[in-house]
């Protein structure tokens, strides 16, 4: 039976760095745990600077990238409809005709109905604003508080400042893109052309894409690229389901206590949705303000009750069993990577960041338990079913 040897007392036992050079050898008098914790160290400042040196990249690029990245989420949405169209006999340019029009047509409906909604209400939202401010006022005035006018007004001034200090993050990525009318019409391009080659030959750009990989990395690349996009193209569809769902319950709420601009209401609704968690919440914030402007702080209140109402639902009911499902990313985690994509970028920031952190998590989780050597050609079952991807 063989023993195990010892080392001599007082001799420590060798730690290498296999990244040293030959021959290198730690100082014996630096502990163990000092180098182990050195070698991690320099190696995660380095994927941290790649990282801060890539997200630096995109944000000097965002013309560029910021349409590209909306020409991919509509990519996702259009595919799976102009690919049912061609597999019941349709022609290809057909499909891929019919699938953008229709697309562009809803968008600029949607549109269209929020701007003349708007053009009507607004005489009527102004003068009604005007009447509430007074009122607010008088009663302040006539108050315990004892304050003046002059106090009030530098109140609201204070209140005013500091509202456009904090929006100017937000503001921030939307005025960069669009700070003309030149890269709003750019950007309009570049996405409206993108899509339609996602849409036309995406199969063979993507092919094109892995190509430019060693031999030996294309299948996991081809493998979690394939199963990115079925977690895209998830999300997005589950996305839409979910907006419709607050839209409605906070349209129907605002309709039911007799508030004006219910349609933009409930298109806002729909609209700031895409942005997980906070979105409905803030485009909710709007139905309660006009709730107070026109009837009251009473139905402003049951406004705010139903807006809660209905982030409860999604929160418990649509985020866990549905959302859940298609884009496996904590709550916790949705939170802040929404905080930090509006913080670097700004409302795109916010509005990317979900779907960005979603695709990577499946992403890397495939290529990390190497499915790619069993499931070369992921299905949506195989990213949404339980076990299959990395819960974040």
């Amino acid at each position: 039976m063989m023993r195990r040897s010892r080392l001599p007392r007082g001799a420590a036992e060798k730690v290498t760095d296999p990244s040293a050079p030959s021959g290198w050898a730690p100082d014996p008098s630096v502990p163990r745990g000092m180098v182990i914790a050195g070698a991690w160290s320099w190696r995660v400042l380095l994927v941290v600077a790649v990282v801060a040196v890539f997200v630096w990249l995109v944000i000097q690029l965002r013309i560029i990238v910021i349409p590209f990245l909306v020409a991919l989420l509509v990519s996702a949405l259009l595919v799976p409809f102009s690919g049912w169209l061609q597999r019941h006999r349709w022609p290809k340019w057909v499909a891929v005709v019919v699938s953008l029009v229709g697309f562009l047509v809803v968008v600029a409906g949607l549109f269209t109905l929020v701007v003349l909604q708007i053009v009507d209400g607004w005489p009527m939202l102004r003068d009604r604003s005007v009447a509430s401010y007074g009122e607010l006022k008088d009663f302040l005035l006539a108050s315990p508080l004892h304050l003046t006018e002059g106090q009030l007004n530098g109140y609201v001034n204070d209140a005013v400042a500091a509202l456009q200090q904090d929006s100017q993050p937000l503001l921030r990525g939307a005025l960069s893109i669009g700070s003309t009318a030149g890269h709003v019409g750019a950007g309009l391009v570049l996405m409206l052309f993108t899509t339609i080659f996602l849409l036309v030959g995406g199969g063979e750009i993507w092919r094109w894409v892995v190509r430019l990989f060693p031999r030996a990395a294309r299948e996991a690349v081809d493998g979690a690229g394939r199963a990115g996009w079925l977690t895209l193209t998830n999300f997005v569809k589950v996305q839409i389901f979910v907006a419709f769902v607050d839209a409605v319950g906070i349209g129907l709420g605002a309709l039911l206590l007799g508030l004006p601009l219910v349609a933009p209401i409930a298109i806002a609704v729909f609209l700031g949705s895409f942005v997980p968690v906070v979105g409905a919440v803030a485009t909710g914030a709007i139905a309660v303000v006009i709730a107070l402007v026109y009837n009251g702080w009473v139905v402003a209140l049951l406004m705010l009750a139903v807006v809660i109402l209905v982030q409860q639902i999604e929160g418990h009911l649509l985020q866990p069993f549905v959302m859940g499902s298609a884009v496996k990313v904590h709550p916790l985690a949705v939170v802040f990577a929404v905080a930090a994509g509006a913080l670097l970028a700004g409302i795109p920031g916010a509005l990317f960041a979900v779907p960005v952190i979603a695709v990577l998590n499946v992403m890397i989780g495939y290529v990390a338990r190497g499915s790619w050597r069993t499931t070369p050609r992921p299905t949506s079952a195989d990213v949404t079913s339980p076990g299959k991807a990395t819960d974040v």
